[in-house]
């Protein structure tokens, strides 16, 4: 099992939160002025401002081919229809014999997106996050993306964030796109929640602004880990593990096997390619093995390549996402299945999941009591209150239990 964590790199992420405190610091006191300063430093970029504009929403559409714009359709209506399916229920009541409680969410008014661009642009993010924010009713949904060196937003990538409803869009990236949004800018509205996946600054930011703002989850670099038996398809596994491994040089794919066939095509398959340090195959005694390993390293994708896989899906405990059998590849929940790609990685599946409607919005109960209810409950109120010593909670029941 050591020898699997160890794939991925050692990293002191307070090592990047103290290397990004001075551009988050920056921003606050300087507002628009910081961030385009940080553009051309980090991004060789000269902007003159900040926020996409209509007229280059027009030009992207343009740019993009007719293709493209049908499949960004056809992956939004996917997520549409499988997020609205399982969003959780907006009002719960439960009415008991002698009071009424429950419970209400309501969506986060304002939220800001980090939509990666760096190594590569990613349209389909813009997807990811403004199809459930817009299902749950975010009032303010805006973007800030890294332009390119001519200081545009990659046009297929403004598509995106078109179709899928964004408010606003604007050109920054890095620790200082995280502070524009944590903190406002003379352009750039502060926001309460700020959601997306980004390299190791862009994640420190958000660790950083998180004592200020909400934040989804740190998402760092990609990672797959598959469970493979006798019945698998080696070529469609070194794809998969290829796949996750294009990401970042920090990206990690690890394969767990009950078959010694298997280990080695797939090995071999995915050498062929390259030399990737965080890339592994090893071979367990049974499936029962593969996953107590998967739960302990809990992967963002975990991909089960098994005989009736779905019988086994209750022995998965900890992971971002799961592709159940040969035909359920990583890149479908990428892209255009209906789930989210925006995952927990680095074993935050522990205690994360990935981004849903559920992530943009919060809930208050709320409670109706009546007398039957004071005299069944006010007692315990009372010497639970008095225990604490706090004499006016026990003040309060004890004043209604008179009246009754």
């Amino acid at each position: 099992m050591e020898e699997i964590l160890r794939l991925r790199r050692s990293v002191s992420i307070d090592d990047y939160i103290e290397k990004v405190k001075p551009i988050v610091e920056a921003v606050k006191r300087e507002g628009d002025k910081a961030v385009i300063r940080f553009t051309r430093d980090f991004d060789g970029v000269e902007l003159d401002s900040l926020r996409v504009t209509e007229d280059e929403f027009e030009k992207a559409y343009d740019a993009v081919d007719d293709g493209l714009i049908d499949a960004l359709e056809v992956a939004k209506e996917n997520i549409y229809r499988f997020h609205y399916v399982t969003s959780v229920e907006r009002e719960m009541k439960v009415e008991f014999e002698d009071c009424v409680m429950g419970k209400i969410y309501t969506p986060i008014e304002k939220v800001g997106a980090y939509i990666p661009g760096g190594r590569a642009s990613y349209p389909s993010t813009a997807l990811m996050i403004g199809v459930p924010a817009k299902i749950a009713g975010v009032e303010k949904l805006v973007a800030c993306t890294p332009p390119n060196k001519d200081g545009k937003v990659n046009p297929l990538t403004l598509v995106a964030l078109d179709i899928a409803e964004f408010d606003e869009v604007y050109k920054a990236g890095g620790a200082q796109a995280i502070a524009a949004m944590a903190y406002g800018t003379e352009t750039v509205e502060k926001v309460y929640k700020i959601v997306g996946p980004g390299n190791i600054y862009v994640t420190a930011a958000k660790l950083l602004v998180a004592k200020d703002v909400a934040i989804d989850m740190p998402a760092g670099p990609s990672e797959i880990l598959v469970i493979a038996d006798e019945t698998a398809n080696a070529d469609f596994i070194a794809c998969d593990c290829l796949a996750q491994l294009e990401h970042d040089p920090m990206a990690v794919a690890v394969v767990l096997t009950t078959s010694r066939k298997v280990a080695d095509e797939v090995e071999k398959k995915v050498k062929s390619e390259g030399d990737f340090s965080n890339f592994a195959v090893f071979v367990v005694e049974d499936l029962a093995e593969a996953f107590e390993i998967s739960n302990e390293f809990a992967p963002e994708h975990l991909t089960v390549a098994v005989k009736n896989p779905e019988e086994l899906i209750g022995k998965v405990r900890n992971a971002g996402s799961v592709f159940l059998g040969n035909f359920s590849p990583v890149a479908a929940g990428d892209y255009a299945s209906g789930t989210n790609h925006v995952l927990p990685t680095a074993g935050y599946a522990k205690i994360y999941g990935g981004l849903s409607v559920e992530s943009f919005l919060k809930h208050f109960t709320f409670q109706m009591l009546s007398e039957e209810s004071m005299r069944r409950i006010g007692g315990a109120i009372v010497k639970i209150a008095e225990a604490e010593g706090l004499r006016w909670h026990a003040e309060s029941v004890r004043k209604r239990l008179k009246k009754i």
